[in-house]
């Protein structure tokens, strides 16, 4: 008779309880118990393997012929690769090196695409491994990343686990010039669960650029020329505004009582010009750097849309009024896009104004195809379905009831912050200035645009009067 393991037991039990009513043999029921225990090993030890969270830190830096990528990544994110123990699962530093540079080339040097230009470059040779604590602070530059990396190993009698350090590696690429453009594609999001990637890329003679982003980011422009930042922000402004609910429904209050592009075109203008202004002062850092600030800005733009669509069933609808208030509301909309654009202006290099200039031409773009949808969708609404008035009040209805729920939701959070006022400093007093620089530009432009728009309204009030007072002149009579 086979020995059940100790460990088994609790487990055989319990099948044999359940397997009674059916009158299963004892040795299916073994069988089964066996089967069931060697699943729940399989699933710890895969949810043990693969780690949650893992931290990845790039340095890139063309020279010369080469392109010098160092790359720290935890070692327990190096599944598949067996390496040397000794003693009670202390890593084996004297004979680790070849088990190192397999898992360099296999879930670093394999996953990286570097392209030069258009050209994408052989996969790199792997120059040197290094085992690190994660106590160490090397990788803070390039200069004290490659001291260390080129520098003394940990000694061999150094007491530690797999699971506790990291890998540091040095990789080489060929390349033509590092006059160059580059671009990366770090296909590191296999090594964990979430992996985060922070990735720094140093010109010859240039600034230092910064990255940082989540999982996969697809192809990444190290060094991206004007159009290309151009291309990508319009792109994203575009889609920015087709998946932003807040804003399309601003914009749909603001469609429902005109449904003619000509009289809208004021009014989307006005919004486009205000949300441009401080969407560019928040990316220069004049917006207010403090926690409660975005969510005041989400319940200011809840309330937007709440009093655009009171308007709408109070019955305001002149075209004056109605681009001033779109004017007003368009400033506190440029700060909420200014949120969705603080992971992505780093890929703008360093051309953040035309990258910013280009995200709103890709807003405009998105709200110009949701007015060629809104306005037939509205005239179809109001000749087939319901009265034009009784219509506006429906819908309106509708949107200030979805309005009112996210503002109060947002106000709600918003209260349970403790609004601290910052002291007066010299800090204080510049941001200051600057926003009063700011509001001086936007008073320019109000009445750069208020003087020609109210000449038009009034020659078009006065040539209304003047037709309606005329002497009409009476057909000739025929005798």
């Amino acid at each position: 008779m086979p020995t059940i393991p100790f460990c088994l037991s609790p487990l055989l039990n319990a099948v044999t309880l359940a397997a009674m009513p059916f009158r299963l043999s004892r040795g299916l029921v073994i069988f089964c118990a066996a089967l069931a225990a060697c699943a729940l090993v399989c699933k710890g030890a895969a949810a043990h393997d693969i780690p949650v969270d893992v931290t990845t830190q790039l340095i890139a830096r063309p020279a010369g012929q080469h392109l010098n990528l160092l790359v720290r990544v935890p070692l327990k994110a190096m599944r598949d690769v067996e390496f040397p123990m000794r003693g009670p699962g202390y890593l084996d530093l004297d004979h680790i090196d070849a088990q190192l540079n397999e898992a360099a080339t296999l879930w670093v040097g394999n996953e990286i695409e570097v392209y030069e230009g258009d050209t994408r470059l052989p996969n790199p040779q792997v120059l040197q491994t290094r085992v690190s604590l994660e106590s160490d602070r090397s990788f803070t530059s390039y200069e004290d990343a490659m001291a260390h990396i080129t520098g003394p190993r940990l000694p061999g009698g150094t007491d530690v686990f797999w699971n506790q350090v990291m890998l540091d590696i040095w990789l080489d690429y060929p390349i033509q010039s590092d006059q160059a453009r580059f671009s990366i594609h770090p296909g590191l999001g296999r090594l964990g669960e979430r992996v985060v990637i922070v990735l720094r890329f140093q010109p010859p003679g240039g600034a230092v650029r910064a990255f940082e982003f989540i999982g996969d980011p697809g192809l990444v422009r190290l060094d991206p020329s004007w159009h290309q930042a151009a291309l990508r922000f319009v792109n994203l402004g575009f889609f920015h505004i087709l998946s932003g609910t807040d804003h399309l429904l601003f914009l749909f209050c603001l469609v429902i009582p005109f449904r003619r592009f000509r009289a809208l075109i004021p009014v989307v203008t006005a919004f486009t010009v205000a949300h441009s202004i401080t969407l560019i002062a928040s990316a220069y850092n004049l917006a207010p750097n403090m926690l409660w600030f975005p969510l005041l800005i989400e319940t200011l733009i809840a309330t937007s849309i709440l009093y655009m669509a009171l308007e709408n069933i109070v019955g305001i609808t002149s075209v004056q009024r109605r681009w001033m208030v779109a004017f007003g509301f368009g400033l506190v909309h440029g700060f909420g896009f200014s949120f969705a654009l603080r992971e992505t202006l780093q890929f703008a290099g360093s051309h953040m104004l035309a990258s910013l200039l280009s995200f709103n031409i890709g807003v405009e773009l998105g709200q110009l195809l949701m007015l060629a949808l809104f306005i037939p969708a509205l005239d179809l609404l109001f000749r087939y379905v319901v009265a034009e008035r009784a219509g506006t009040i429906i819908v309106s209805a509708l949107v200030a009831h979805t309005a009112w729920h996210w503002m109060a939701d947002r106000a709600a959070v918003l209260r349970q912050y403790r609004f601290e006022w910052p002291g007066v400093n010299i800090v204080l007093l510049a941001a200051a200035m600057r926003w009063m620089m700011v509001l001086v530009i936007l008073a320019g432009l109000v009445w750069l645009l208020w003087g020609p728009l109210q000449e038009r309204l009034d020659r078009g009030a006065a040539r209304k009067l003047w037709t309606a007072l005329r002497p009409r002149r009476s057909p000739p009579s025929v005798e």
